[in-house]
């Protein structure tokens, strides 16, 4: 079975067709949130540890760190976003335990991330643009380490799922020219809004059985993409997720500080027999009784992590 592992100094954590479904928390990303992108350029790093830390303790198994800033003092990002990835890479890891996802479009930010992370880290991302394979490819095997890869390419995103396959499938081969194994690929087949194509969970939910059955590569998606536009977005995820899972999906990029979302997952996971004997679940409903008794999820999901403990699977990897 394709087993993805991704490392920090501490713990690692398998991606794979027989594992719980990997939660790599999206919180820590500048994008769309004004108030962090200036936070950043300030130089001031309390949400990311808020972040941080809440996504942990709300069930994220990997963290995604993305430094893509475009600063006021200086809009070059091939210039400020490499330092910034180093500084956040060593803020977090310094705060949780848990595996890094080092995202970013900018080359140098990716490998200033590298060259900080400790363990094993996941690089978001690679291509199938041909300038991109070619500056990426290389950095995964320097350093190999797993990469997500994108289904998209120099033509575009294109609504033909046939097309993102093969996308798929040529990342794949040219990481294959690299040394790279297809198990440290985990491909994006690119979730479309169900908004605006109707088909787009009916899409997806078909491309990540082909990408299982023919190329054996586990995969992931941006979750929050299927409701973009949509009145009641959460709803739409919480179902969308457990048929993601239920059709071979086996991580996702998302935030776990929604709580409907993460019960969808939770559920999933002991129903396709992930969770042995439920021992997760019970745990998680711990969590839910103290929302219902008022508490929040992030609060009620601190209080159960500080009594319980961090768990998960531990042990260290070596770069080869």
């Amino acid at each position: 079975m394709t087993r993805t592992v991704v490392e920090s100094a501490t713990r690692s954590v398998v991606i794979g067709f027989d594992e719980p479904f990997c939660v790599i928390g999206e919180r820590i990303n500048p994008t769309g949130r004004k108030k962090l992108a200036a936070e950043l350029e300030a130089g001031d790093f309390s949400t990311v540890e808020k972040d941080a830390l809440e996504q942990v303790a709300c069930g994220a198994m990997v963290l995604d760190v993305n430094a893509g800033v475009v600063y006021n003092s200086n809009p070059d990002p091939n210039q400020t976003e490499p330092p910034l990835m180093r500084q956040m890479i060593e803020l977090v890891q310094g705060l949780v335990d848990v595996p890094l996802c080092i995202d970013s479009s900018v080359p140098g930010a990716l490998e200033a991330g590298l060259e900080a992370a400790r363990g094993r880290p996941l690089l978001n991302s690679v291509t199938g643009e041909e300038e991109r394979l070619e500056a990426i490819l290389p950095l995964v095997r320097k350093y190999n380490v797993p990469v997500v890869a994108i289904s998209n390419d120099d033509t575009g995103i294109s609504e033909d799922p046939d097309v993102r396959f093969a996308v798929a499938r040529k990342i794949v081969e040219r990481a294959a020219d690299f040394g790279i194994p297809a198990h440290d690929i985990v491909v994006d087949p690119l979730v479309m809004p169900v908004g605006a194509m109707a088909s787009a969970g009916q899409q997806v939910f078909a491309l990540v059985r082909r990408l299982r059955a023919e190329l054996g590569v586990n995969t992931t998606c941006g979750a929050s993409n299927i409701s973009f536009g949509l009145p009641n977005r959460h709803g739409i995820n919480a179902a969308f997720l457990p048929m993601a899972i239920g059709a071979g999906m086996t991580s996702a990029i998302m935030n776990p500080v929604r709580q409907v979302e993460m019960e969808a997952i939770k559920a999933a996971n002991f129903l396709m027999n992930h969770d042995p004997n439920g021992g997760e679940w019970i745990r998680f409903a711990r969590v839910l009784d103290a929302v219902r008794a008022g508490a929040s999820f992030a609060e009620a999901s601190v209080a159960g992590q500080a009594a319980g403990g961090r768990g998960g699977r531990s042990g260290r990897r070596r770069r080869g």
